[in-house]
């Protein structure tokens, strides 16, 4: 239903479908409040609550004491296995929906580096396929625990932090991902695989529907510790993430660019200007657009363990792996994405 311009959701959409795009506000609301709200806040009631204002002390001093949990990920394991499972969740990835293809099987008892691309605005694919069970992630590779990379300022950020803590994700950090490829998860898992989106938060700035821009040339920091830890680079799309949204655009040297450019500099995390759908209509708004994402999972890429690797070693294995990467993106992107001939990866 279309009323100027506007187009209306129906009112007779399947009451499934309603909860589906409630669970999906519901969480982007949540998650927004908490880290948009956390310092603000905190300074808030440390200025001007008399009581209060001592319980923000305490809970500062314990984020310091706490500090050292982003590096494994969180704990509370009954905890985060329960959300994984919980029937939000299944309604978020039943959103889009999200699907999730391997192409081949992997050895349970190894350690990988998935390498994901490309970032979108939101990694709603990545959310759906590794931060939850409802795409199937346990029954496709038995055995091996997922742990989802964010940003490190993420754990810095009261309230938020903690929402973070309960969840299967682990900083950025090069502390972080070395402890999570040099260790062994806890039984009854025997393999794991460390979620990487490796165009990281600044790639935000790039997408746009149906493109497949990469930030991968200067990133060569996770072929080093995939390198020094002997696991391999698996090369891992989100097909349809860039969909998901589109975003107000400025052109390089721009004043609003370079004000944007600043901030995510500053911040570690990227403004942009979000261009969704609505909660009852689909035409302008923050939520994210229903539209299919597949995460397809390639074939691992081997490599030596070389405990202190040279520039030139890390040159090479980067090359290989943007070879092996534009192979798999090839040889699968007919089966998800339209016009398939016309799409590329495109390295920036």
């Amino acid at each position: 239903m279309e009323i100027f311009g506007i187009k209306f959701v129906p009112l007779n959409v399947p009451l499934k479908r309603r909860l589906e795009t409630l669970a999906i506000a519901t969480i982007f609301c949540f998650s927004v409040t908490l880290l948009v709200g956390g310092y603000p806040l905190t300074i808030y009631l440390f200025i001007y609550s008399e009581t209060l204002r001592y319980f923000v002390l305490l809970y500062f001093i314990w984020m310091y004491y706490d500090s050292s949990v982003y590096i494994a990920g969180g704990k509370r394991a009954q905890l985060k296995l329960w959300i994984r499972s919980c029937t939000l969740n299944r309604y978020i990835c039943n959103y889009f929906p999200v699907k999730l293809v391997k192409t081949t099987d992997l050895d349970p008892n190894k350690s990988y580096l998935f390498c994901n691309f490309p970032h979108g605005i939101m990694c709603c694919g990545v959310y759906g396929a590794f931060a939850t069970d409802a795409a199937g992630f346990r029954t496709l590779f038995p055995g091996i625990d997922v742990n989802t990379i964010i940003l490190e300022q993420f754990f810095k950020t009261p309230f938020f932090r903690d929402y973070c803590r309960i969840n299967p994700v682990a900083s950025s950090s090069s502390e972080s991902l070395n402890y999570l490829l040099s260790t062994k998860p806890e039984a009854p898992f025997t393999g794991r695989a460390t979620v990487l989106v490796v165009g990281g938060a600044a790639e935000v700035m790039e997408s746009k529907p149906g493109t497949y821009r990469i930030l991968i040339k200067r990133r060569r920091g996770f072929v080093r510790l995939a390198l020094k830890n002997g696991v391999p680079l698996v090369p891992v799309c989100s097909f349809g993430e860039t969909n998901v949204y589109d975003q107000l655009t400025f052109p390089e040297g721009s004043f609003i660019k370079e004000v944007m450019n600043f901030i995510r500099k500053i911040t570690g995390i990227p403004p942009i200007f979000l261009m969704g759908r609505g909660l009852f209509q689909n035409s302008f708004g923050v939520l994210p657009r229903r539209t299919p994402i597949t995460v397809v999972v390639g074939s691992p890429m081997d490599l030596p363990k070389i405990e202190e690797p040279a520039k030139e070693q890390i040159d090479e294995y980067h090359g290989k792996f943007i070879e092996h990467m534009v192979d798999f993106f090839e040889k699968e992107k007919h089966k998800y994405v339209e016009n398939a001939d016309s799409v590329h990866l495109e390295f920036v």
